[in-house]
């Protein structure tokens, strides 16, 4: 008989807050909203309701099965599932579980045990219990034990496997659910395959099977995961068409959408459009919204929409006092940032690891980079262990001010600490060379990019097109813009920006002009930062005149555009 083991819990306690907290709680300061008017943070008009929770898991989508589904564990089925985290050997785990009774019981505990590794993100363990029931095991399995395999094997960005999984749910007879087709869906996206994707919608039409709003969720979901947002809004639209009543879920991943892409009064229509729906916003969509004038450093609408939260009867959550600290923080007043912080602790809110790294940032943005690097420590202080954006964040910091010597030390903390710098990292330090004229040492990371293991991002070529020219080294600058295509990256709106700023400043305004019709030839459209940087190489109005003139016409031409779309 196999015996599992039960692996006792330690318990952690939280260390004192530092001193830098305390020092913060006086420093309550007034700050000018977007309109120009002074505020002053009131936390009695924020916090209506004590003790603020956490957010329930489970509230991402997933398959409709196991979302809000928790099982009770019973004592086998726990010593099952610290067994299966513990055992990495898929030969000892299928050995082992070969010992268990056929029995209605441990068929119950088994499923249990898989929807908890799920609620964990475990996949392995899914696969490998999975398997065995399919393979090896006396139990028939059902619908619920394919689904969970193709999710895990989804998750795990092996679409083929997911894809085998389902033709053995019909070779068995199971009956596929909507769950099933959805999970299949989501992986085909992820993947990249739109057709099979589609496959799937006509396979059910066929079948006489109505296209739910979970399938739906589950196609634009995978959209947005494989970053293909205008076919997520396609899709979207294509759902409307089709008279399937979108849920509050869907909503969500739209205002997302838009504001992510910094489209914040796109974000507020879809809120407002989903009320005017009768369909009740939950805290993950006020949540949403909160972000979507967080990125855009809206503290006024973002403290507007969390208070309206408290109004409909949510209470904050972790990730909603986030995203009003990361509105805080955008704006450029950290200290405002440390109030919402310090409210979230008073309402009995415990901060995570994003709320510590919020308050790194904030403080790295307004130049104070003693106290992020205070707050960075206060990370360890309480039992963290400071990931890649913790680093990535008080690197920023010290990089905006120039600080090589402390870009390096922390550069070598990470590697100390186990973690492999990121193409974001090395960007920075490409930033910090070059801004401080480090020529040599800025090329010495480029190599290490291309030498590396490293994806070639457009954004490190940006960064020395953008250095090059504002030293002058436009020969320089012109190689590497030439090169872009042999490295498969295409340029975007900055590195074309970069390049016209360049002879912007020598005042060459034939050349901008040249290089901005260029620009639009290869379809990159311009940006505000483009038209400053056109207007700042003009010599006499009549330049600036015919600079106007062009911008105008192309904003009207985008505008005409969007209203016909």
């Amino acid at each position: 008989m196999c015996r599992f083991f039960c692996y006792g819990e330690t318990i952690r306690e939280k260390s004192s807050i530092s001193y830098f907290v305390v020092k913060m709680k006086n420093q309550r300061k007034p700050h000018l909203d977007s309109r120009g008017r002074l505020r002053k943070l009131n936390p009695k008009k924020l916090s209506r309701k004590k003790n603020g929770s956490l957010r329930g898991r489970g509230w991402k989508y997933g398959s409709g099965f196991v979302d809000g589904v928790f099982p009770v564990m019973s004592p086998v089925a726990q010593q099952i599932l610290e067994f299966l985290l513990q055992e990495k050997d898929p030969g000892k785990v299928w050995l082992s579980l070969d010992t268990l009774s056929p029995t209605h019981d441990i068929w119950d505990d088994l499923i249990n045990v898989v929807v908890q590794l799920r609620v964990n993100k475990q996949w392995d363990p899914i696969v490998l219990v999975c398997e065995w029931i399919l393979n090896r095991s006396s139990f028939k399995p059902d619908v619920i034990c394919y689904n969970l395999l193709i999710d895990a094997y989804g998750q795990r960005a092996q679409c083929g496997k997911a894809e085998s999984a389902y033709l053995r749910l019909l070779e068995a007879q199971c009956i596929p659910t909507h769950d099933t087709y959805a999970l299949l869906i989501w992986s085909y996206c992820t993947s990249g395959l739109l057709e099979k994707a589609e496959a799937v919608f006509t396979e059910m039409k066929n079948g006489g099977i109505p296209q739910s709003t979970v399938v739906y969720n589950a196609y634009i979901n995978g959209l947005i995961k494989s970053r293909n947002t205008e076919k997520a809004l396609e899709i979207f639209q294509r759902m409307r068409k089709n008279r399937c009543q979108p849920s509050n879920e869907t909503y969500t991943m739209l205002i997302n959408i838009y504001g992510k892409a910094g489209q914040s009064a796109m974000a507020l229509k879809v809120f407002n459009e989903m009320k005017a729906a009768r369909c009740e916003p939950n805290i993950c969509s006020y949540t949403a919204l909160i972000n979507a004038f967080a990125r855009e450093g809206r503290c006024d609408k973002a403290e507007e929409i969390f208070e309206e939260l408290q109004e409909a009867g949510h209470e904050p959550d972790v990730y909603a006092y986030n995203a009003l600290m990361e509105a805080y923080s955008r704006a450029g007043f950290p200290h405002g940032t440390y109030e919402i912080f310090s409210l979230m602790q008073h309402m009995g809110c415990d901060p995570d690891q994003a709320s510590y790294n919020i308050m790194v940032d904030a403080f790295g943005r307004a130049g104070l980079h003693e106290d992020a690097h205070t707050i960075f420590e206060e990370i360890k202080r309480q039992g963290m262990v400071p990931t890649m954006k913790s680093h990535m964040v008080l690197l920023s910091a010290y990089s905006k001010s120039g600080n090589i010597p402390k870009c390096e030390e922390v550069i070598t903390r990470m590697l100390k600490s186990g973690i492999k710098p990121d193409t974001f990292v090395l960007n920075s330090m490409v930033n910090a060379y070059g801004k401080m004229g480090h020529f040599g040492k800025m090329e010495e990371v480029l190599r290490a990019v291309e030498n590396g293991p490293f994806e070639a991002h457009i954004s490190t070529y940006n960064i020395l097109i953008n250095v090059y020219g504002r030293a002058g080294f436009l020969s320089q600058m012109e190689d590497l813009f030439l090169s872009l295509s042999g490295r498969n990256l295409e340029p975007d709106v900055v590195t074309w920006t970069s390049r016209i700023g360049a002879y912007s400043r020598k005042k060459q305004y034939r050349k901008c002009l040249e290089i901005f019709e260029e620009m639009i030839d290869a379809g990159c459209y311009p940006d505000g930062g483009t038209a400053k940087v056109l207007l700042s190489a003009c010599s006499n109005e009549e330049q600036v005149n015919q600079v106007t003139t062009v911008i105008r016409s192309m904003h009207k031409e985008e505008v005409s555009s969007l209203l016909a779309v």
